[in-house]
């Protein structure tokens, strides 16, 4: 929800997919919805919010993410969702994965030959670096924020409009890109793969410039786009598919239509009377659930497992979650059964007690917080809240999307902490402003539902660190929701970022976790997994609760709707 929700997520919200603010994890393995798919024709996509925004500098959610994969293309990027390993890292733009130095501080990619924009014009390492310098501006630059994490940059740098050419980036000539790094950092193939390492021509996308419009580099460019309404993309006749061995672009178009209620798109998808027979959305609602037994409709369904966690993190700039006692005793408070309930039952939704969810790479189970079937210890709440004066309760407000389900899930919470004495005062964000407004520490609120996703879900280094890294605090797009900075959790950061074998690394990332929820700086609620109803001619549909691969997704026969 976030991420991405790492930046990756939690819940599919309203946009296409799940809005987290990361990318990571692919489907369960049991195959794409459909037949195969052909050449031609118009996929449909119908969802609830508008996207973030167009220009992938500002953008970092999960159902923006996948958009980006139809018009921007980068060095390297994840593999495709059909692919056997979903979650690898693969070649994009560049001939192959970097080439490290010996010391890791330094990498380098060779371009491929006949790679252009949708106005014709080649995409040159120049390019390259110009769009990736645009992480650093400090208006655009609130997406991805590994870019600014890895490649070594002056403390006063801020952009190529302000700075001009980025100092830590190299192009010796029209084809080579050379990054060099602040510290060695074994995964920066994964860095470059992020949504906004992506080419534009030399001085273009200045202040507001992308917000209505783009420069495509992908299969596919921008043919309308009426905020909150309609996004229509056609085919990018200058995309070359001999270039790319990832996207395979079957449609002739994609269609988004935005502003939809959730269920109304489930009814439309139910019914799949015309257009809607080639149309796709984001997760099922909760009570369409009970309305997709039939085996008419069982027949379509699609499932994917959970690889975000939906979470409540508590501001612990702001009084009382500045003390230990009371986010414990948030967390000892909350029934996360009635959380599972809210977000659709157990067939969509596990109570959460970690950060790394079961899927990916690093999880340890553990629950420091027991309670009887989930359902919280008030009594255990309580007792903490009077060690520090609290007994009789206080009131924080909660920042939420307007979405039924996260509305469905603050007021579970409402509900729970009334039995400790707590007033929750819920206030309802617009979802496609929702990340940008609590990623602003001078707007966000006590505490914020949401959630996490990893930004390569292969290994839990991109799970827990943006979320509590006190290094990572910035005035906007800020993923530390928390605003915990605690020296020891920094250095053990460092610790495990520095391990260079990966397995014993994501071990290491599962012990940080627990040493994180000791210190409470937010409460896991659910793992929401996702069941998916594609419209009866998709074909190639490969959901994910994290990111969904629409670049591979096409219809069975054309010629229907």
């Amino acid at each position: 929800m976030i991420k991405r929700l790492t930046r990756a997520s939690a819940a599919i919200a309203a946009a296409t997919l799940l809005l987290t603010a990361c990318a990571g994890g692919g489907d369960d393995g049991s195959g794409g919805g459909g037949g195969d798919p052909v050449e031609g024709g118009t996929v449909h996509m119908l969802q609830n919010a508008d996207f973030s925004y167009l220009d992938p500098a500002r953008g970092f959610d999960g159902g923006v993410n996948a958009f980006y994969r139809l018009i921007y293309r980068g060095l390297t990027m994840q593999a495709a969702g059909d692919a056997e390993d979903p979650n690898a890292i693969v070649p994009d733009m560049a001939e192959s994965l970097g080439t490290p130095s010996e010391d890791g501080l330094t990498w380098t990619y060779t371009l491929k030959d006949g790679l252009k924009f949708d106005n014709g014009d080649p995409i040159t390492s120049a390019e390259v670096a110009f769009g990736i310098s645009r992480a650093w501006d400090p208006e655009i630059g609130i997406g991805s924020p590994w870019l600014k994490q890895t490649i070594a940059a002056p403390e006063d740098y801020q952009g190529p409009y302000l700075s001009g050419e980025h100092p830590g980036i190299e192009t010796p000539d029209e084809s080579t890109i050379v990054f060099h790094l602040i510290e060695p950092f074994p995964e920066f193939d994964n860095v470059l793969a992020q949504p906004n390492a992506v080419p534009f021509p030399v001085g273009s996308g200045a202040g507001d410039e992308f917000i209505n419009d783009v420069i495509a580099s992908g299969p596919y460019t921008l043919e309308t786009y009426t905020p909150g309404s309609l996004i229509e993309l056609v085919r990018n006749e200058h995309w070359d598919p001999e270039t790319d061995e990832v996207r395979k672009a079957h449609p002739d178009a994609w269609e988004f239509e935005i502003g939809l209620e959730g269920a109304t798109i489930d009814e439309r998808l139910m019914a799949g009377q015309g257009s809607d027979v080639n149309a796709i959305s984001g997760v099922i609602q909760p009570a369409t659930l009970a309305r997709v037994q039939t085996p008419e409709l069982q027949d379509r369904l699609l499932t994917s497992p959970a690889y975000c966690t939906t979470y409540m993190s508590m501001n612990m700039t702001k009084a009382p979650f500045d003390q230990l006692e009371v986010r414990q005793a948030i967390n000892w408070a909350i029934d996360r059964t009635s959380i599972q309930t809210a977000s659709g039952g157990n067939q969509l939704a596990d109570p959460a007690t970690t950060i790394i969810p079961e899927a990916v790479n690093g999880h340890k189970d553990f629950d420091l917080y027991p309670s009887e079937d989930h359902g919280g210890d008030p009594a255990k709440a309580l007792e903490l809240l009077s060690q520090v004066g609290l007994e009789d309760g206080f009131s924080f407000v909660l920042d939420i999307r307007s979405q039924p389900k996260m509305q469905a899930q603050a007021e579970a919470i409402q509900q729970a902490l009334k039995e400790i004495n707590v007033e929750v005062e819920l206030n309802v964000i617009d979802t496609s402003t929702y990340y940008e407004t609590i990623g602003t520490p001078s707007q966000q609120s006590d505490a914020a539902i949401t959630g996490w996703c990893p930004d390569w879900a292969s290994s839990a280094s991109t799970m827990v660190p943006p979320l509590v890294d006190g290094r990572l605090i910035t005035d906007k797009g800020n993923t530390n929701l928390a605003q915990i900075d605690d020296e020891t959790i920094n250095a053990r950061i460092d610790e495990i970022s520095a391990m260079t074998d990966l397995e014993a690394a994501n071990a290491e990332w599962g012990e940080l976790d627990e040493e994180v929820m000791a210190l409470a700086p937010m409460a896991p609620l659910v793992w929401e997994k996702g069941i998916f109803l594609p419209g009866e001619n998709i074909a190639g549909y490969h959901p994910s609760t994290s990111l969904t691969d629409l670049t591979i997704i096409g219809l069975e026969d054309p010629s229907l709707g």
